[in-house]
């Protein structure tokens, strides 16, 4: 039986198709997109009038807590969260219990994720032993398990001998590193943005050097080694500039943004409540600013989650013991949608672009691309419908998020993966 998608808005970046048409699917592949296609008795039809058919979503940064701390999350509550959310693609990252730092943990997620089968799930190996530090972990072990990137995500390795050890290994094999640009010392017990709002709230900030140090000393080794570098969940207005001149130089350097650090600032931190607490944290007006225009300008490549969960009991403590994080995977694209495409800050196109072909483009897979001979990895939204997000809605096993009662305009209908429909409004 094959799959007739009717009357669709397609939009597919890597072709620049751009309309109105039908779109079939036969096994796994896109077979045919057209203005008119005849169905067969036997097909399956999805009506996708007025609504966008773009590449499935691809996460290049989601948080599935498995294996080891799966109360907070799974990788069958992460793959459910995912479709939930039109991601088809999502790319976890290595601060698990025990860490993902060898083949046996690779191979664990890899067979996991296919047994559930509602998501491709591509896991990061970390880049030291047990996210340590101090010694690189068997990094060619795990290229050959199948992983599609190296992270120390959650902390950088501090030590920038090691790290170029690491980032000369990758540069040879092809695969990039996911940076996460944090210097630890200068966190000092940070838990918000350094500034007016920490003042006030009389807590520790952290500053936007934080991220710049570490984000200018990346850049810097992968112009030395030659390895293609992913800056992960940029907050501040410097790293988009320094992402700019790394480009102007030739580096291979992309940045991501997350949602929440283009809907949110520091200013909309609410006393009491540490669902407003991530790390990066949430930054100044001017930094969100700086970021919605560094996505606008092509600079910031790519929009991630950093899909965070925690349980209740966690995010109910206060600012200074809650933990970092928030949850992404069933917002993202309606926030997108409503705070950058309404905005006037991207087309539907490009959002097509950040959300699934350039993270298939940087990751180096054969993926964001809807056209004939393809894998049918599909995302189907709905511009027209205004609601607002609830945490009783989400499908995943965790809510810690700042946008309850928050009304968005735009969401996912069906996510279909592989040429099967793995959810359907």
């Amino acid at each position: 039986m094959s799959l007739l998608i009717k009357n669709g808005h397609i939009l597919n970046p890597a072709t620049g198709t751009d309309g109105i048409m039908d779109l079939l699917v036969e096994g796994d592949k896109v077979i045919k997109i057209q203005q008119e296609i005849t169905p067969e008795p036997e097909d399956q039809i999805l009506d996708a009038t007025g609504c966008f058919v773009f590449p499935g979503f691809i996460d290049l940064h989601v948080h599935f807590r498995d294996p080891g701390l799966t109360h907070k999350e799974d990788i069958m509550t992460g793959s459910r969260a995912a479709a939930h959310g039109g991601f088809t693609t999502v790319v976890t990252m290595p601060n698990t219990k025990p860490v993902a730092d060898n083949a046996e943990v690779i191979r664990y997620v890899h067979e996991r994720a296919k047994e559930v089968g509602l998501t491709h799930v591509l896991q990061v190996g970390a880049i030291t032993k047990g996210m340590q530090g101090k010694e690189l972990a068997d990094i060619e072990e795990m290229i050959a398990a199948g992983i599609p990137a190296i992270s120390e995500d959650g902390k950088s390795v501090m030590d920038s001998n090691l790290y170029r050890k690491a980032m000369e290994l990758v540069a040879k094999a092809g695969i990039p590193v996911l940076a996460h640009c944090e210097d630890i010392n200068l966190v000092d017990g940070g838990v918000i943005n350094r500034g007016a709002k920490s003042k006030a709230l009389g807590v520790k900030g952290i500053s936007n050097a934080v991220e710049n140090i570490i984000a200018a000393r990346d850049i810097m080794l992968a112009e030395e080694t030659g390895a293609r570098l992913h800056l992960c969940h940029c907050s501040t207005k410097e790293t988009v500039e320094l992402v700019r001149d790394g480009k102007a130089k030739g580096i291979a350097v992309s940045g991501e943004v997350c949602p929440h650090h283009f809907t949110l600032s520091e200013d909309d931190i609410v006393e009491g409540d540490s669902n407003y607490k991530m790390n990066p944290p949430l930054r100044t007006k001017e930094d969100v600013d700086r970021l919605k225009e560094g996505l606008r300008d092509g600079i910031m490549e790519v929009i991630s989650t950093d899909h965070a969960p925690h349980t209740k009991e966690e995010k109910v403590a206060d600012l200074s013991k809650a933990p970092f994080g928030i949850v992404g995977l069933e917002t993202s694209a309606a926030l997108t949608y409503t705070e950058l495409v309404l905005g006037g800050y991207l087309t539907p196109m490009q959002m097509a672009e950040k959300m699934s072909t350039n993270p298939a483009r940087i990751l180096g897979i054969p993926k964001g691309d809807i056209s004939p001979d393809h894998v049918a990895d599909i995302t189907i939204f709905d511009p027209r419908e205004t609601y607002e997000i609830h945490g009783a809605d989400f499908v995943g096993k965790s809510s810690n998020m700042p946008y309850e009662g928050r009304q968005v305009t735009g969401r996912v209908i069906a996510t279909i993966l592989d040429g099967k429909i793995v959810y359907e409004k």
